[in-house]
């Protein structure tokens, strides 16, 4: 049901906001020079870095090919929409370069988060 809050719409949406916010609070704080909307511009930029950081771990550090290369040896092993979804959350969590460092059958991190994605996955409730 809030699948959406992980798709990259959802997130740019959140940018754009954050941003919006941004420039509102900068102009106010420029008119009043409170120091309310110093501590507003703080925790925004805090939030748009906090959104932004799956969107760059997502598009910035994988390459095409990576991903390509990824999504293939997980559908050896498992069906194509649970892979479209592990892969997806994968690239979300990890940069590629720490992913490549990884011991994927002994790293007690990764087995987790592969575990809960898996359940996240193939979770079909509503909530």
């Amino acid at each position: 049901m809030f699948d959406f809050l992980s798709s990259d719409w959802f997130i740019l949406g959140l940018e754009v906001v954050f941003l919006i916010f941004i420039i509102y609070d900068v102009k106010k704080y420029k008119e009043t020079k409170k120091k309310e909307y110093l501590i507003n511009i703080v925790l925004t930029l805090g939030f748009f870095i906090w959104t932004l950081i799956p969107f760059y771990n997502s598009y910035i550090t994988w390459e095409d090919k990576d991903k390509v290369e990824l999504i293939k040896s997980c559908e050896i092993d498992n069906n194509a929409t649970l892979c479209a979804c592990l892969d997806d959350s994968i690239f979300k969590e990890y940069q590629y370069q720490d992913f490549i460092k990884i011991n994927l059958s002994k790293d007690k991190d990764y087995l987790e988060f592969e575990k809960e994605t898996k359940e996240d996955c193939l979770d079909d409730s509503w909530f």
